[in-house]
């Protein structure tokens, strides 16, 4: 169960909203939806967050512990170039999301663009990412690490430099 809606709904603040395609429903514009995060469960927050944080420079933008009221703990990370976000959620034992974990429940996997996919892939595992033989075949722009919780991580190479922006869609 995702911690957020534990936490209930927040308001979005305005510079949230900045640049986001208003979409039309027939009546006035409203902005009805959007991605704001992917969250995942840790076994062990900081373990998890020094793999996130070292390996791949996300940077922790928000914090908060609701275990008080039988929840659990959060860390909202966000990548500094995409703006993407994944929050890591902790559960501890007793509270009502403090489930069985099995790796990757409802989760395929987390996607990060790389410059170069096979020295990123032996630099993640040399600093401790757990390897995989998934996306080893001759040819292919992607490979797989796994998260000390055991989720996939793809690692896949686009066309585009460190300088050039995010392609739109990823």
């Amino acid at each position: 169960m995702n911690l957020a809606r534990a936490r209930g709904s927040r308001p979005l603040p305005p510079e949230s909203l900045a640049g986001r395609e208003e979409i039309k429903d027939g009546g006035p514009q409203a902005l009805l939806m959007y991605l704001s995060y992917t969250g995942i469960r840790a076994t062990n927050l900081e373990r998890s967050l020094k793999f996130y944080k070292g390996l791949f420079g996300l940077e922790e933008v928000a914090r908060g512990d609701g275990s008080m009221q039988g929840t659990g703990v959060y860390v909202l990370l966000r990548d500094k170039r995409s703006g993407e976000k994944l929050e890591l959620n902790w559960y501890p034992s007793g509270s009502r999301y403090d489930t069985p974990f099995v790796a990757g429940e409802g989760l395929d996997h987390l996607a990060f663009s790389v410059e170069n996919v096979e020295e990123k892939y032996k630099e993640l595992v040399g600093k401790g990412a757990k390897a995989t033989d998934f996306g080893h075949e001759v040819g292919a722009s992607y490979r797989y690490v796994k998260d000390p919780d055991g989720n996939w991580i793809e690692l896949y190479q686009q066309k585009v430099s460190s300088t050039e922006p995010v392609p739109k869609g990823y």
